[in-house]
């Protein structure tokens, strides 16, 4: 047998081939599959994932899932940037996923998902304790925050800088409202639920074309009445905390979780607690998803088992752990109906 030396090779020769078993070695760790869950998505949704995430690892001992709170926009473009180990298995979202977000999935090779409806949450509207207290309509809102409002017959630039100004029982307090940025479902939400059903009261608004219309019931100001904060809603109840004269925006777990220091603005004289979530009084309530990459569940160990404890009983429940957390559940029947499809691997049917 002849056995060759590397000395004997000329150095172009050997630099080939260790860049050559550099690139197949890389090549193969990207094929391994990672040791654990990743979760990326919604701000509202990332205290739910983490909770469940706790309790998995306290009843399997098990490595820690990955949660990331990227926002329900951010979390499914990562998440739909493709399939395996480089991309998240699982992303939260504040809203149903669009057809344009779906397509952006399919053509990178990731159509086979599940939509999971876990339960319902409310757009919060929240001050320090310290605050002067508010009680505030949908109207008032639009009137604080869009970019554009109705003064004397026509559409013009928001000259509004106390709320007194809006209307005179309110405080004599500077507008700076604390909101999410565009990539957030809770933008979406506050859009939805507050600026577009509020601005089609006002005649002014109504006599526009469509897309004037649209755009003026969608767009926030820029003019320091409303403050775009990042997809971290903890920094959002830190800055109305340290200044009792401002407002946040965010999901109901974080004004939930942090009663001690915040209060819950009522809306249409109703004010966002746990009782009127489940009676379905607060106006300002919205649905809370998961998205599962199928491709991912053999794969990814311990994926399986994360979701059956995210959709147990024990979890999702009227007595369970997120919702003492703020969750409001989904009646007996939804729950279950929910469970099937995720075992069934079942596909987005709008999409199909």
């Amino acid at each position: 047998m002849i056995t060759a030396r590397a000395d004997k090779f000329p150095a172009t020769a050997r630099v080939g081939v260790l860049l050559s078993t550099l690139l197949l070695t890389v090549a193969a760790e990207a094929q391994l599959p990672r040791d654990r869950t990743r979760i990326v998505g919604s701000s509202t949704v990332f205290p739910y994932s983490q909770a469940v995430a706790e309790h998995y690892v306290g009843l399997t001992r098990a490595k820690a899932p990955v949660v990331e709170a990227t926002g329900t926009g951010g979390g499914l473009k990562i998440f739909c940037g493709g399939v395996g180990a480089g991309f998240p298995d699982i992303t939260g979202a504040s809203r149903p996923m669009t057809a344009s977000e779906y397509r952006d999935c399919a053509s990178n090779g990731a159509a086979d998902l599940t939509e999971a409806l876990i339960g319902d949450d409310a757009l919060s509207l929240t001050q320090s304790v310290d605050g002067p207290p508010l009680e505030l309509t949908r109207r008032d809102l639009f009137l604080a925050l869009a970019a554009e409002v109705p003064v004397n017959g026509e559409v013009v630039a928001n000259p509004y800088r106390s709320w007194r100004d809006i209307r005179p029982t309110l405080p004599d307090m500077p507008i700076a409202v604390f909101g999410p940025p565009p990539t957030s479902g809770t933008r979406d939400a506050l859009i939805g639920l507050v600026m577009q059903p509020a601005c089609e009261g006002f005649a002014e608004i109504r006599a526009l074309d469509d897309g004037r219309r649209a755009e003026v019931c969608a767009r926030p100001r820029r003019d320091g009445g409303f403050i775009e904060a990042s997809e971290n809603d903890n920094v959002i109840v830190r800055r109305i905390v340290s200044d009792p004269g401002t407002v946040g925006i965010f999901g109901f777990p974080f004004l939930h979780e942090n009663h001690d220091m915040l209060r819950g603005i009522p809306i249409d004289g109703v004010e966002p607690s746990a009782r009127t979530l489940r009676d379905g009084t607060y106006p300002l309530t919205r649905p809370l998803f998961l998205y599962i990459k199928n491709a991912h569940r053999a794969v990814i160990p311990g994926m399986e088992a994360l979701l059956g404890e995210y959709l147990s009983e024990e979890a999702i429940g009227p007595e369970g752990y997120l919702a003492e957390r703020g969750l409001v559940p989904l009646d007996a029947a939804e729950r279950r109906t929910v469970r099937t499809r995720v075992a069934g691997h079942a596909r987005i049917a709008r999409f199909e």
